[in-house]
């Protein structure tokens, strides 16, 4: 893969690269929709990965080859680059650049050759992926020194001001400093965090993932009409945010709510409640317990977050009724994937059982795996 990424980087930009960094996708366990309101994740990195193969200009200019493109080079003055004039895949990568100038690192011109393996518009965090393989890549080829949590709060930024994606900070920082054999709670707040292990294979478990194929966009506008529900409840209920809301207190809080903020308020505080629940099963071995915890989940985003569509409760409900321990939707909403806690033993039954149930419903057939805690951004070659 090494040598094939310098071939093609060598026939599109001339010369050799300098190296190859990579940065991976995400599922998350439990926590959705918490991050951007301060509150807790638990997130894995996936095995599947984008890879940035890239090398230094001195000229300011950033030429872009995607293997996933439509063959041609992008080619941008970084002197002009500002939020809203690129568009499409190139938006992320030229984020990240101007995301590093504005906060004063000193970057130049570079040349880019990109390839992935994670499923886009599937809610495995494509996006964050390509933009944390590029701020790595950035970080060694200019000798920024910048840290992990850095460079991930940086690929943020891009996201949220280049892009206009409003998300909160969980993708990035599950993309560049997630670890293998390890969940990683987050509290996106103080963004303390720590490595919980998660050895499923050990708990004779799988987590599968199911990719519906059911294409998302959170830059539609409805990722942010969520957040800025859940922006304008902390406010009428005069709180910094809804991860201080306790549980104890939602009931009378809901009542102070107007009726279309409540269920977004419930899920965000019981959701938060979930996180906490799984990390202390998890610290007490407990990984076969979460299945019930990962179905509570769903019926959340379903119901009270309404993210979910009719692909991803399908998927749910077979799953867990093919012998799933327990299901949710992972992601953003709007489609993308699920995953499902399963036995070894089940994962070809419920995988099968899955397929069976789209097809009955004339839904295309979904794409399914299993996933191990794997590494976050890194230099490969």
């Amino acid at each position: 893969m090494i040598d094939e990424a310098a071939t093609t980087f060598e026939a599109v930009h001339g010369g050799r690269p300098t190296g190859m960094w990579a940065a991976p996708g995400r599922v998350n366990l439990i926590g959705e929709h918490t991050d951007y309101n301060d509150g807790f994740v638990l997130p894995i990195a996936l095995p599947h990965t984008t890879r940035v193969t890239a090398r230094r200009r001195e000229d300011g200019r950033l030429r872009l080859y995607s293997a996933q493109g439509d063959g041609t080079v992008t080619d941008l003055s970084l002197d002009g680059l500002t939020p809203g004039v690129v568009a499409s895949w190139a938006g992320y990568p030229a984020g990240v650049f101007w995301a590093l100038a504005e906060a004063g690192h000193p970057v130049g011109g570079a040349d880019l050759f990109i390839d992935s393996d994670v499923p886009a518009g599937a809610g495995l965090s494509s996006s964050a992926a390509l933009e944390c393989a590029t701020a790595a890549a950035l970080n060694d080829l200019y000798e920024l020194g910048l840290t992990a949590p850095e460079l991930a709060l940086l690929a943020q930024r891009a996201e949220n001001a280049f892009v206009g994606v409003p998300c909160g900070a969980m993708d990035q920082m599950a993309s560049a400093c997630c670890t293998d054999g390890a969940a990683l709670f987050l509290d996106t707040r103080t963004l303390e965090q720590r490595h919980v292990p998660l050895d499923l294979a050990a708990a004779g478990l799988r987590l599968l993932v199911i990719d519906t194929r059911v294409k998302h966009d959170l830059g539609d506008g409805a990722y942010a009409a969520l957040r800025a529900g859940c922006e304008r409840a902390a406010e009428l209920l005069g709180l910094p945010a809804l991860r201080d809301l306790a549980v104890a207190d939602l009931a009378s809080a809901l009542d102070r709510l107007p009726g279309e903020l409540r269920p977004l308020v419930r899920h965000v505080v019981t959701e938060n409640r979930r996180v906490l629940e799984t990390v202390e099963r998890l610290d007490r071995g407990g990984t076969a317990a979460l299945g019930p915890i990962l179905t509570a989940g769903h019926a959340s985003l379903r119901d009270d977050f309404r993210v979910s569509c009719a692909e991803t409760d399908l998927a749910v409900e077979a799953a867990v009724a093919a012998g799933a321990l327990g299901a949710r939707m992972t992601g953003g909403g709007f489609g993308g994937s699920v995953i499902a806690l399963v036995a070894a033993g089940d994962v070809t039954a419920v995988s099968d059982a899955v397929r069976s149930a789209f097809g009955s419903a004339g839904f295309a057939a979904p794409v399914a795996f299993t996933a191990v805690p794997s590494a976050g951004a890194r230099r490969v070659a």
